[in-house]
């Protein structure tokens, strides 16, 4: 077991799901996950094994047929397997969240509905904020849902869908006119539906498709797409929670606990990439001696190490937080701001110490060269972390003059 990235005041529980995790990502998933990256080919076999181990329902109420864990366990459990491939993790990420906003926001038949299959693995979840033209600025959602009878009609584009060929329910945030007059605020008049579809690209449904993967850099394997609704139409008992109007709030939620995600996934990454640096170091010689034994790199190593620790305490201060029932945007946004910086950092650092080889194919840490950017864009990007830490901070300093 590494010595750095430990977690003390863990159950006995806790520790045997984090070492079977960490067993599954050493023999199934480091020694195919560059193969499969370059190929950009959806690990199946991967999959198929996270579903056996239960993983799906790591946070799904023991009554829903899940494992009823903390933020915490399952973002442990997220860094271990981002250190293995990042892109399986984000396979996870996704499902979670809807899960995690079914469980905070659903009514009791969506909950009885979709929570035991999604505990099973059966029902994949993903979820979809963005659009083309909006970028961080949800508020300038354009896509439209409209009451017709018992039924809402949806319209409009959606970008950025991790899982969007793969999941078979999407949470589809809105804007819904009815009930909030013209000048409400537009956070106000946003309402989540839960769109079920068939896995797959092309029409997967009347009224959606769903269309190829995005070619990306990185972050490979796992499907990113569009989400195009033309008359979809949905049944008034999916609007999460039965409710319009309170969508923003539950994606905020989702996006929340997300944070706290993406933190353990760059957490995973540079602890991975310092394996690799650390490991090359001592394999490689020049003048006569092991490059870990020239000054210059064993500072490089050392600032790795503290990066690697420093982000990992901070998202477990985070996931803490969040568990204990206390509001946790401060403590999320710093660890995603965080973790994702110094992620990018030791990626950096660690291809350095390869030297020409890190640009080779042939060298892991290539793959998590091009699998780092996605951490400093995903669930908001450093400047929205610093939007959030800094009005937060404002709230909590504010100088009564």
């Amino acid at each position: 077991m590494s010595r750095l990235a430990q977690t003390h005041g863990l159950t006995d529980v806790q520790h045997e799901i984090l070492s079977t995790v960490r067993d599954f990502v050493d023999k199934e998933i480091l020694p195919v996950a560059t193969e499969l990256e370059h190929r950009d080919e959806y690990p199946q076999d991967i999959v198929d094994g996270l579903k056996e181990l239960g993983l799906f329902g790591l946070m799904i109420p023991e009554e829903y047929g899940g494992l009823g864990e903390s933020l915490l366990t399952y973002a442990l459990c997220v860094e271990e397997i981002a250190r293995g491939w990042m892109s399986v993790s984000g396979i996870i990420n996704t499902h979670f969240i809807v899960a995690y906003m079914l469980k905070q926001h659903g009514t009791q038949e969506q909950k009885d509905h979709f929570l035991p299959r999604m505990a099973a693995g059966d029902i994949r979840g993903a979820f979809s904020m963005s659009e083309p033209a909006l970028g961080s600025d949800v508020s300038a959602i354009s896509s439209k849902a409209v009451k017709d009878g018992e039924e809402y009609v949806l319209n409009g584009q959606k970008m950025w869908l991790t899982n969007g060929g793969t999941s078979s329910l999407v949470a589809v945030l809105v804007k819904s006119d009815e009930g909030h007059p013209e000048g409400t605020a537009p956070h106000k008049s946003m309402t989540t539906f839960l769109v079920e579809k068939e896995p797959g690209f092309g029409e997967v449904r009347p009224g959606l498709t769903i269309p190829g993967k995005i070619d990306k850099m990185g972050y490979k394997g796992v499907d990113t797409t569009e989400l195009i609704m033309d008359g979809l139409r949905i049944p008034a008992n999916r609007v999460l929670g039965g409710v319009t109007g309170r969508g923003f709030y539950q994606m905020m939620d989702g996006v929340e606990v997300g944070r706290v995600n993406v933190a353990a996934r760059g957490c995973g990454v540079a602890q991975r990439a310092f394996e690799l640096g650390v490991r090359y170091a001592q394999q490689r010689h020049t003048f006569g001696k092991q490059i870990a034994q020239h000054q210059a790199v064993q500072f490089k190593l050392a600032e790795m190490a503290t990066k690697v620790e420093a982000a990992h305490a901070m998202m477990v201060n985070a996931a803490r937080k969040k568990d204990s029932g206390e509001r946790n945007d401060l403590e999320a946004g710093m660890a995603k701001y965080l973790a994702s910086e110094y992620c990018k950092e030791v990626v950096e650092d660690a291809f350095r110490i390869h030297g020409g080889y890190g640009f080779s194919k042939e060298y892991e840490i290539e793959r998590l060269y091009r699998e780092a950017p996605m951490l400093l864009i995903g669930e908001g990007t450093a400047e929205i972390q610093k939007m959030i830490i800094g009005r937060r901070l404002l709230e909590e300093y504010r100088f009564q003059g």
